[in-house]
Parts: C-alpha cells; structure tokens; sequence
C-alpha cells in the first residue's frame, strides 16, 4: 500500500442535537476543555503522518477554516502581551507542513456523499477518513494504529468496538474470519441492524482507511438507511473486489455527537489536563 498522505474530515453536518449552541457554531467547534472536537482529530490525523487535511464543508462552517488559519491581529497582540505560551499555541495549532483544503457538500446526502465529495483531491491513493464526533482517547492514536494495520495487511481498515447487543442498531456491524486479536477480515458488513439480526456485536466508529477504489463503488451506491449514501453500502460493495479488515483499537472512545458523551469526554480530559 501506497504511504497515507491524506485524511478527509467530513464537518458539513448542522449538528442539530447541540442546538442552539450550534446555531452560528459548527458542532465540530465545541470545546473540549481548551480544544476544539475537530482539532483533537487533526492531531491525530498529524501524528499518523498524514500532511494533507481535506475538509468536506457546508454552509455556516467558515469558523472551522478560520481556526486552522493564520491570525495575525491575535498573534500580534499576544506578542506585544508577552503571553508567548498561548502565543505558541496559536501559531501551531497545525504544523507548518501541513496544508488544509476545503471542499463543500452541497446537499446534506450522508457520510458516503461526503466522502465521496473529496474524490478529485484525494485522487488514486489511500487515505483516512475521521468523524470528529468521535473522540478517541489512546496511548497511540487510533489513526496511527489503522495505518500500520492498513500497511500489514494491505487492504481497506475500519475501526471498530465492541458494544452491547442492544446498541447495534445505532451502528455500522461487522463480522467474519478472525485474523489475530484484534483483526478480521471482514465477510459482512450491515448498517444499523436490528439486535435479533445484527451478525456480531462489533461496531464500525468513525475511523477508516480505505484505498481510492471506494469512489467508484459509492458512484454506484444508491440511498440506503435514512434516504442518504451510506458509506457502510459503500464499504460493502468494495469488498466484492478488494479485502476489508476490521481493527478493533486500542483507546477509549467518547460519543461527542451526544450531550452525555460530550459532557463525559469534558469531565475525564479536564481530570487528565488537571492530573486528577
């Protein structure tokens, strides 16, 4: 496999359960202690060695663009301060090496439209795909850890946990051959299941690798659950041809998309900032 270069960040998502803070922010924008969701995921996306961060947009997400931009006036006011510390901060909430590009996502059509919005800057490589809502907590970053799977067994890898039978039909499920602790070659993959039809307890979380073919089948997928295209269709249709793996991480993940999950990751990182 070809190196990961490029992470996608689909942020075009209104945010809708976070009203009305999300009315003029974008949900991805939230804090987490002194951090916003959507920094968490570049970082990690930076410290699996990706130097390209393409971020799939919609209307009212300008602040996202506006935070991994220069700002000269704060910059500049924080040097006449002498606040050199939060000074830093600022200059490198990116590495210089690292470029930002921007697409939007015109109609609100799923996650496999929005991935598949990023095609023409992807182009014909790999790349990784993190859902900011999902803020993983790990030794070494789940991205990092999807990569060198990716590379081992040289096919597509998605993230996945186990979770409780009752819950599978709030995610994407997995099953097939067991390939070592914590990889399967995955042989089905469902969206949504019921729990009495879910074929394992294994859950799809929002990391992927996936290699460039993945556009081609979500050209030809059509709307699936919920009226949109879904990338878990997408991921299947792939597998027709090309090898998937699942990679159950290593790490604790915290469902931000919900208030309870957003207000646990707030508590156990402010614990963790504070070294209580």
């Amino acid at each position: 496999m070809k190196p990961i270069r490029k992470a996608v960040f689909p942020v075009a998502g209104l945010g809708t359960r976070f009203l009305p803070a999300t009315k003029a922010m974008p949900k991805e924008m939230l804090p987490i202690v002194d951090k916003p969701l959507i920094q968490y995921a570049v970082e990690e996306a930076v410290a699996a060695g990706v130097t390209e961060l393409i971020f799939v947009t919609g209307r009212n997400k300008r602040a996202i663009e506006d935070h991994f931009d220069s700002a000269p006036e704060l910059e500049k006011e924080l040097e006449n301060k002498n606040k050199l510390d939060m000074l830093e901060q600022v200059r490198h909430v990116i590495p210089s090496h690292v470029n930002c590009i921007y697409t939007r996502q015109s109609r609100a059509l799923g996650l496999g439209h929005a991935v598949l919005c990023a095609a023409p800057i992807v182009g014909n490589e790999p790349f990784l795909v993190l859902l900011a809502d999902d803020l993983i907590d790990a030794t070494t970053p789940v991205s990092r850890q999807l990569v060198e799977a990716a590379h081992q067994y040289n096919g597509s890898i998605v993230a996945t946990q186990n979770v409780d039978r009752s819950e599978t039909n709030k995610y994407g499920i997995v099953a097939g051959e067991v390939l070592d602790a914590n990889t399967i070659r995955v042989s089905r993959i469902v969206e949504k299941p019921a729990p009495e039809n879910a074929p394992s307890t294994q859950a799809v979380v929002g990391r992927y690798v996936l290699e460039p073919e993945i556009f081609d089948h979500l050209r030809r997928t059509q709307a699936g659950v919920g009226g949109e295209i879904q990338l878990t269709d997408g991921i299947a249709s792939l597998m027709e041809s090309r090898a998937v793996y699942a990679y159950q991480y290593e790490g604790t993940r915290y469902d931000c998309g919900s208030k309870a999950g957003f207000f646990h990751a707030t508590l156990e990182f402010g614990r963790k900032y504070h070294g209580l």
